[in-house]
């Protein structure tokens, strides 16, 4: 499968569709879950709590905060690969995080919970006809098509997997 094209998805998003290789999208989706493990198999749980910065979301919370990624890219695939055209709402990521109680969890137990969800993601993604691919629908005010959520979706796991690596266990 091709990237979408910038019609597809608004500019904001670029910075995750940029970092999918063009025909690797569902290799990187499905490889994601395994790299997550890696990354953090080793970290003892009480540095889960590490943060680079004041103000800044600790390991846990970045970790939740891809699952609710996750959670909110699946669903905005499922309704416009559905022909739903009613707008879907943004949401607040902070709020979400807020709310998440991260720290009351393991890091392992965050990371099966993303793999879990991908797993279940990729089994509706493997079902989508071309037709589903190319259907567009409207998600934070922005057109968007069902191809470039997944990019995004891919994306944002990358993007945040950068950031880790950076700025939390360098």
């Amino acid at each position: 499968m091709t990237k979408p094209e910038k019609s597809e998805y608004g500019a904001y998003y670029e910075r995750y569709v940029s970092l999918v290789v063009d025909t690797r999208l569902m290799e990187t989706l499905a490889e994601q879950p395994g790299e997550l493990h890696e990354l953090f198999n080793s970290l003892p749980d009480e540095k889960g709590s590490y943060t680079y910065d004041e103000g800044k979301w600790t390991i846990k919370e970045v970790i939740s905060h891809l699952i609710d990624g996750e959670r909110m890219f699946a669903y905005r695939i499922l309704r416009i690969s559905r022909g739903d055209a009613t707008p879907i709402e943004g949401f607040e990521q902070d709020g979400y995080i807020e709310n998440a109680h991260a720290d009351r969890r393991s890091i392992a137990e965050l990371i099966e919970e993303i793999r879990l969800l991908r797993e279940a993601n990729m089994l509706m993604l493997r079902n989508l006809n071309d037709e589903d691919w190319l259907r567009m629908g409207t998600a934070s005010g922005l057109s968007v098509s069902v191809r470039a959520l997944a990019y995004i979706m891919a994306g944002h796991i990358s993007h945040h997997v950068g950031i880790l690596k950076t700025r939390y266990l360098a």
